[in-house]
């Protein structure tokens, strides 16, 4: 059970490059919507949207292809310099074009051309860095991945905390200061931090030989496209609403639905963490006579790990709104988090599920099950959110994640079966409904929130506790 093992101390160190960073964002939440109005809180969430579309246009499924070739290749160098040769042209050119349309593509994403040029020096840097990061978690190396990605995360907090509260607070006189338009200064910060961690990683371009090998070059790209596709309706999925409530119903709107969206972030942490931990254990232990039990065993756990973390949110979520999301006027959206929540916990499925198509080099059925889950995303809101309000926007993430999670097991058990047990599985995700509903109709009675937290920690310390042992003393 060693590699059971490998997989738990990877996750936890893979763990704290995500969980570290996302609570750090976590304190940066009441800061920025104590700081901005809710129609500047919706400017800094259409910056963060384009982000993340940009960000999977310009790494085209690279990393995930990397992984793939990179753990089974014998000129494993060939395949890193490939690769990172190939993004880095790829950027490079993609930042002349844009540079010199910059002016109209500002104008036609709706972003002050300040904020754009901000958006495309982050874009760049991240994009360049995309395989030797990579490199670091396929070779084993996840304290020096971790030692980055907080160096990153330290530089931004620090300087919003600067910009926002330091120099309105100590009134500290700075000729650059526009104390009208704050939210530049979140977007100027994560450029600093994304310089920073670039000059990090600049030791590992030259860490081999620089060669491009053709061969290598389709096998990635064939492989990382559908992937890519795959990310964009991702980037749908989670961000459509984001961009079409300032439309419908309004900045202030949309500023509000994404404040309360970030209450469901720990949720968020534990599926990243866990995909961190995941994707390059899953490629490493693909030929393991016992690697399909193992891949059943971590869904199980992942999924009593993940409805705990629902009904316990959604059990203090009156305490969790007030230390993360503090000004009231943000709370209109609050009802979004419990169906958020689920939905995420429904991606995490679905992220654990994908071994099949991605082990199997079926890549393209990803891409299948994320489009139809952007076709509902899109459908949903755009039919819904006229008629019910913001609320569609949070009932069309679940519909789609839970929709991509049931046909992907189905399709996973049809070309690469896994021995997941559905009825265990199934049972926990509606017990954890059941709890939940039960918690939002208290009226905020922690005492009896907390009973039910504890009836089903018992609950699942009476299902699980003789494997527990088992598994524990094989570790």
């Amino acid at each position: 059970m060693s590699t059971l093992k490998t997989f738990f101390k990877d996750t936890i160190i893979y763990g704290l490059a995500t969980v570290l960073p996302r609570l750090m964002n976590f304190v940066l939440v009441p800061l920025h919507t104590d700081t901005l109005g809710t129609a500047s809180y919706s400017d800094n969430t259409t910056f963060y949207v384009y982000a993340a579309f940009f960000n999977v246009l310009l790494t085209y499924g690279m990393e995930t292809a990397f992984f793939r070739f990179f753990s089974k290749s014998e000129e494993k160098s060939k395949v890193f310099s490939t690769a990172l040769i190939s993004l880095m042209v790829t950027t490079i050119f993609f930042l002349i074009v844009v540079l010199s349309f910059s002016v109209e593509l500002a104008e036609l994403v709706n972003l002050k051309e300040s904020y754009f040029n901000l958006l495309i020096g982050v874009l760049v840097l991240d994009a360049i860095v995309v395989i030797p990061f990579a490199y670091l978690r396929a070779t084993g190396k996840p304290i020096k991945f971790t030692a980055i990605k907080l160096s990153n995360i330290f530089i931004y907090v620090l300087l919003n905390f600067f910009f926002l509260w330091a120099i309105p607070k100590f009134a500290i006189k700075a000729s650059y200061y526009d104390g009208d338009d704050l939210v530049k200064y979140i977007f100027v910060a994560n450029f600093a931090a994304s310089v920073v961690t670039f000059l990090m990683l600049t030791p590992y371009f030259f860490k081999v030989k620089l060669q491009f090998s053709k061969v290598i070059f389709k096998q990635l790209l064939n492989y990382g496209l559908p992937i890519m596709v795959a990310g964009l309706a991702y980037v749908i999925n989670e961000n459509f609403d984001k961009w079409l409530l300032p439309t419908v119903l309004g900045k202030d709107i949309n500023g509000a639905y994404s404040g309360c969206y970030k209450i469901a972030v720990f949720m968020t942490i534990f599926i990243q963490a866990f995909r961190l931990g995941a994707e390059p254990f899953f490629f490493n232990h693909a030929k393991e006579k016992n690697a399909k039990e193992t891949y059943a065993i971590i869904m199980k756990y992942f999924v009593i790990l993940g409805s705990f973390m629902l009904v316990f949110i959604i059990a203090y979520l009156d305490i969790f709104k007030s230390l993360i999301v503090r000004d009231e006027s943000y709370w209109v959206a609050i009802n979004i988090v419990p169906i958020v929540l689920f939905a995420n916990l429904c991606l995490g499925i679905y992220f654990n599920l994908a071994i099949w198509y991605k082990l199997t080099d079926k890549t393209r059925y990803g891409m299948y099950l994320s489009l139809v889950g952007a076709i509902i995303t899109i459908l949903f809101n755009v039919i819904m959110i006229e008629k019910i309000g913001f609320i569609a926007a949070a009932w069309a993430t679940l519909l789609a994640y839970g929709t991509m999670m049931v046909l992907s097991y189905y399709l996973g058990q049809k070309h690469y079966e896994v021995p997941y047990n559905l009825k265990s599985i199934v049972s926990y995700l509606v017990l954890a409904i059941i709890l939940s509903v039960l918690a939002l109709n208290t009226n905020a009675n922690y005492y009896i929130n907390t009973a039910l937290l504890l009836v089903f920690l018992a609950i699942i310390y009476v299902l699980e506790k003789n494997e527990l042992k088992r598994l524990l003393t094989r570790l």
